[in-house]
């Protein structure tokens, strides 16, 4: 099956279902796992956005005119603290208004330990799967992108807004109490939420305090212990059996691919 790859599509059930877009066509992921895959770069990139031929990828899949003109690749959207709109800057004010000007959640996740991170009301749960978390616990609720991004600086002030993929990837997770640690969080920086609630009004922010942690298990039968990561750009053809499936990853017995990353790469899927 030939095509460009897209990040693939998640359903949250025990284990999540996996589906990988080739082009039009889904393939269903997880009744491969203990088999053999292949994916065959066939040196092509079309852009994720225009469909416009490209020599490299930009921002996981766009190429250069449209990293530099789409609001979506705009480095507001990684930190979203600095968002732009209100100085009448936005590259696209119209995309702003449908994407950023609407509810956002922070929460807590386990990934590779205990992180602060936002997501678009939209995007629950796909983020935290797109994540690896095995647990997830929304604690606000806002109304813009840019709101969410303030808290989220406050909070990681005293918890990671990163993870480690290597650890992720084998594993290496202890669960947590998540809303203890929610509790201690918003101890700790009281002062900081504080202030933008008088900046923003007290119901610019809705705490979340009835919300359940929820659960996330991955369709893997095989955890790496080493992570060897594979480059489509320096390795044309990654083949293996699949072992499982977590966050956006294929985990071969060979080594891991990050599908997400070669949005846009024309490959040719076997199984």
């Amino acid at each position: 099956m030939l095509g460009c790859l897209r990040k693939m599509n998640t359903t949250l059930n025990s284990p999540v279902s996996y589906q990988l877009p080739v082009n039009d066509q889904l393939i269903d992921l997880n009744p491969l796992i203990g088999k053999p895959i292949s994916l065959k770069y066939s040196g092509q990139i079309f852009c994720v956005h225009c469909n416009r031929l490209t020599k490299k990828s930009f921002n996981q899949g766009y190429c250069y005119p449209c990293f530099k003109s789409l609001a979506q690749c705009d480095m507001c959207i990684m930190k979203p603290e600095t968002c732009h709109y209100a100085k009448g800057t936005c590259r696209e004010p119209e995309w702003g208004e449908e994407f950023c000007f609407q509810p956002h959640f922070v929460y807590l996740a386990n990934s590779s330990g205990l992180k602060v991170g936002i997501t678009r009301q939209s995007q629950i749960p796909t983020r935290w799967i797109d994540q690896g978390a095995i647990q997830a616990l929304p604690i606000f609720k806002v109304s813009s992108r840019h709101l969410s991004g303030l808290i989220e600086v406050a909070i990681a002030q005293y918890a990671s807004d990163k993870t480690s993929w290597q650890k992720m990837l084998k594993n290496q997770v202890e669960p947590l109490d998540l809303k203890t640690c929610r509790d201690e969080l918003l101890s700790q920086c009281e002062s900081e939420l504080q202030s933008i609630k008088q900046q923003f009004g007290e119901d610019a922010i809705e705490t979340l305090a009835g919300q359940e942690s929820i659960e996330i298990q991955y369709p893997v039968n095989t955890y790496p212990t080493k992570v060897k990561s594979f480059n489509l750009d320096k390795t044309a053809e990654v083949t293996g059996v699949l072992n499982g499936i977590k966050g956006q990853y294929l985990l071969l017995d060979t080594g891991v691919i990050n599908i997400r990353k070669f949005s846009g790469y024309e490959i040719e899927f076997g199984a």
